[in-house]
């Protein structure tokens, strides 16, 4: 039985106006946010439009399948002969940092007129200015999230029928479980969900962070994450994140905290938002506000306190603005 997919329409239309433009196509996003699946919805969508499945190529480097083909050279020497001439090839490449020097097969592909390319990626070696330095003037970026409040009623719709749930009911179990799209087949299982969240915490502090930045002292990193997730939507730096630390008797110095934190928003764990001086049209530097990707990493985290509704509110506000461009 094929599993239930929740419509994404902001990101397949995204994808849609993007096709057939000679430009790359890069989905990015915090992992188990729903690229791939994303992916799925938008071949479904080429094959309703005339696309054949033959001018379609997937390669998920996740996969066990295609682990020999993390070498660039037979990567490129795989795909070329499946290319179809005189036709357009949709050519999708997905969690693409599994190849190395992968930016020389993506090249060789993309100078080629009869190629659609679009690829995924999700780890920080990925994502931290390495793309533009990497693919400069020849991609586009769509930037993913969890689901929004929508997509998640429509998510509770296929895996929740029976439940007549108002929409304040709806937006509580929003803010108490997850707007990961898989934590929506877990509904109703505290438990279940708590360890998944819990795989993707770590998955991301130890392979897209501890990995990354060669971090030494786990701890350390883990306490600064939580101060963070604590105080999301509230004006911080990272002398003062250092300095309180410090007091609390875990000493770490300013320059510490910014590596960390960089790793972080790398990572895509967290989202920062700049303080802006509307008065002088400028950006101040000296505090910044973080946001967690998700609500439910957060009560993961910290457990979940009803006072809390506010700043959450506050939270998800702000990822709207964050899926509007604004």
């Amino acid at each position: 039985m094929r599993m239930k997919i929740i419509n994404r329409p902001e990101y397949l239309d995204f994808l849609i106006r993007s096709r057939d433009k000679h430009i790359i196509k890069v989905v990015s996003g915090i992992r188990r946010c729903g690229k791939s699946t994303l992916f799925d919805i938008y071949r479904d969508w080429l094959t309703e439009n005339g696309v054949s499945k033959e001018q379609i190529i997937s390669i998920n480097f996740e996969e066990l399948d295609y682990e020999h083909l993390t070498d660039y050279r037979l990567l490129y020497d795989h795909i070329k002969p499946l290319l179809l001439p005189g036709r357009m090839n949709y050519i999708f490449l997905d969690e693409i940092q599994h190849v190395a020097q992968y930016e020389k097969a993506v090249d060789s592909l993309f100078i080629k007129k009869n190629v659609d390319l679009y690829i995924t990626g999700s780890n920080a070696y990925f994502m931290s200015g390495e793309l533009a330095t990497l693919l400069t003037g020849r991609y586009v970026e769509l930037k993913m999230l969890p689901l929004s409040f929508a997509e998640y009623c429509d998510g509770l719709e296929m895996y929740a029928p029976g439940e007549r749930l108002s929409k304040m009911e709806k937006y509580a179990a929003y803010l108490k479980d997850s707007s990961f799209p898989y934590t929506l087949q877990l509904h109703g299982r505290q438990k279940d969900i708590r360890e998944y969240l819990a795989g993707i915490y770590n998955s991301i502090l130890l392979k897209d962070v501890v990995a990354r930045l060669r971090v030494s002292d786990v701890m350390m990193l883990e306490s600064v994450s939580r101060f963070v997730f604590h105080n999301i939507g509230n004006l911080m730096s990272t002398s003062r994140i250092a300095g309180t630390m410090t007091s609390a008797g875990r000493k770490i110095d300013q320059k510490t905290v910014e590596k960390y934190i960089r790793g972080l928003t790398d990572s895509l764990m967290i989202c920062q938002a700049n303080r802006y001086n509307i008065k002088g049209k400028q950006y101040l530097a000296t505090l910044e506000k973080y946001y967690a990707a998700d609500i439910g990493l957060r009560r993961f985290l910290l457990g979940f306190d009803e006072t809390d509704r506010g700043q959450l509110l506050d939270k998800i506000v702000f990822l709207v603005w964050l899926r509007r461009g604004d």
